[in-house]
């Protein structure tokens, strides 16, 4: 028990650490690089890696690789240990292989990617940074390798701290970068070659010391790296046959990913601030509720649910998703409502330093507000996912998944159509939003037929009850928003004080009204803290 708990907080510091640091290299990316066309020029370039990677690998690995490598440890009479070091030495060379190719073809990929409303300073800037990034691929690769292996001895904690390392790389090589490039490192018209080549190895670089930590780690970990060439004995059909519906859905969603891409290049390409970088980075701030609450309650979920299907209890597959609900809507609530009032005063704290500009941190949280609207849909989305899992259905997900893409392009395009350029990456957020609340209501119709039922009443009443008590602390920051903007410009200053008084009145408020109004996890939250005051 003390090992699981030792390994758990591990786990939890390494996660806590690494979205701080995320948070701070983000806030020093923008700086450094503004929010309009180098920016944009960088967040495609850096995007292609990944990209790559997950629609060819990555669908493999997160699905296969670890199942296979567990099987080989129990059957194979050496532990599996061949097998691991042929899997790590045909996945090298695979990966060195792809990469060499993504180089040489980093002008089309980059074309892909963006639209022709980039000047041709602007796409040469984003080849260039594409070059010195793309070998990211084989790094990422074989770091992920070497973190499977190390999950299957159960040595979580390398994996949990080397981005950590990667954030701290890179946010040395920014502050690097603002000092010498300054001002004309966010103009791309203006900035150095040399600059361009500090910029993209130092963002690799990063990349290379999280591999190396997950290396070394292996190593200590006893595994002892011998090449072993030759296909026989890797199992690749049996990986392409189980990873198949996971790979079907990892090219839907990229197909997702290359429209809203384009569509916002095109964008940013007319109005400076209006792109890619804004998108992305509202994305990642809306991603962090999400990643602190419901991934830790889905994580604790699946495996009771995954249970309780396999024995056919249904009535309690049932329960432990309405409380999974309940557990996640309750802070999420009044997160999502507090980030549509309060989006421009975060976005102006974390973005508006350096070579960014006030009005660009401002849209970025324009951005921000919209996507507040989506993080309930997106949460309640991810969670009826998992009920097909716990029944062992990969398949019903990628359709549910396709259908959410299609509406999502859809809407996407009908944004780039008819909002001027300006609203246009609010029209993706909305386009996101909508699509996942429609993929919520289909994949609810068909995980409640599959359990006969999903308990809709109980989700129904608490889900509007948390809206009810969050309305008060909503129009209370809303207050605090509208009296600080009479009394001074808005500023990081002014808007730290926004987010403490606001954003604090608005949580306390909602607390005390949930509390009162006897919604039970709300005053388990209470209970708990008023408790530790009392000690």
């Amino acid at each position: 028990m003390s090992r699981v708990l030792r390994a758990s907080a591990i786990m939890a510091a390494g996660t806590m650490v690494s979205r701080v640091t995320g948070f701070v290299k983000a806030a020093v990316l923008v700086a450094a690089l503004g929010s309009a066309h180098m920016g944009d020029a960088y967040t495609v370039a850096n995007a292609i890696p990944f990209i790559l990677f997950d629609f060819l690998i990555g669908g493999i690995l997160s699905s296969v690789v670890v199942p296979s490598i567990v099987r080989r440890q129990k059957s194979d009479p050496d532990g599996g240990r061949s097998y691991e070091q042929r899997l790590l030495t045909i996945g090298t060379v695979a990966l060195v292989l792809l990469t060499a190719a993504a180089v040489l073809l980093a002008r089309p990929l980059i074309g892909l990617y963006t639209d022709d409303d980039w000047s041709a300073r602007q796409t040469e800037v984003a080849v260039m940074l594409a070059r010195y990034v793309l070998p990211q691929i084989a790094f990422v690769g074989v770091g992920a390798l070497a973190g499977a292996i190390l999950n299957t001895r159960d040595r979580f904690a390398a994996p949990m701290w080397a981005p950590v390392l990667n954030n701290v790389v890179m946010i040395g090589v920014l502050v690097l970068y603002l000092v010498t490039a300054g001002r004309s490192g966010a103009d791309v018209e203006a900035v150095s070659d040399a600059d361009l080549t500090l910029l993209g190895l130092g963002t690799t670089a990063g990349i290379v010391a999280q591999c190396l930590v997950l290396m070394v780690s292996l190593h200590r970990a006893g595994f002892r790296f011998r090449p072993r060439f030759g296909l026989r004995g890797v199992g690749l059909g049996e990986m392409g046959r189980t990873a198949g519906w996971g790979i079907v859905y990892v090219l839907i969603t990229q197909v997702g990913f290359w429209v809203t891409t384009m569509i916002a290049s095109g964008a940013g390409g007319e109005v400076e601030g209006a792109g890619n970088t804004a998108y992305a980075q509202a994305f990642q701030l809306f991603q962090l509720p999400y990643g602190i609450i419901a991934v830790s309650v889905i994580t604790a979920m699946l495996p009771r649910m995954s249970r309780s299907a396999a024995e056919g209890d249904l009535g309690t597959v049932r329960d432990e998703f309405a409380s999974a609900v309940r557990l996640v809507a309750v802070l999420l609530v009044p997160a999502g409502l507090l980030l549509m009032v309060l989006g421009p005063a975060v976005t102006v704290l974390i973005y508006s330093w350096g070579n960014n500009t006030l009005d660009n941190a401002v849209y970025i949280g324009n951005v921000l507000q919209v996507f507040g609207l989506a993080l309930m849909p997106f949460s309640l989305f991810q969670l009826l996912l998992r009920v097909f899992y716990a029944f062992g259905d990969t398949r019903t997900p990628v359709f549910i998944g396709a259908g959410n893409t299609a509406v999502s392009i859809g809407l996407s395009l009908l944004s780039a159509a008819v909002l001027p350029p300006r609203y246009i990456v609010m029209g993706l957020a909305c386009a996101l939003t909508a699509a996942y609340a429609t993929g919520t209501v289909v994949a609810w119709v068909l995980a409640s037929r599959r359990t006969r039922g999903l308990n809709g009443r109980v989700v129904a009443s608490g889900l509007s009850r948390m809206y009810t008590a969050a309305l008060p602390g909503t129009l209370a920051a809303l207050g605090v928003l509208w009296l600080t903007r009479e009394l001074a410009d808005l500023t990081p200053l002014s808007a730290a004080v926004m987010l403490v008084a606001g954003g604090g009145a608005g949580l306390a408020l909602y607390l005390v009204v949930a509390h009162r109004m006897r919604i039970p996890e709300v005053s388990s939250i209470v209970g708990m803290v008023t408790g530790r005051g009392r000690r």
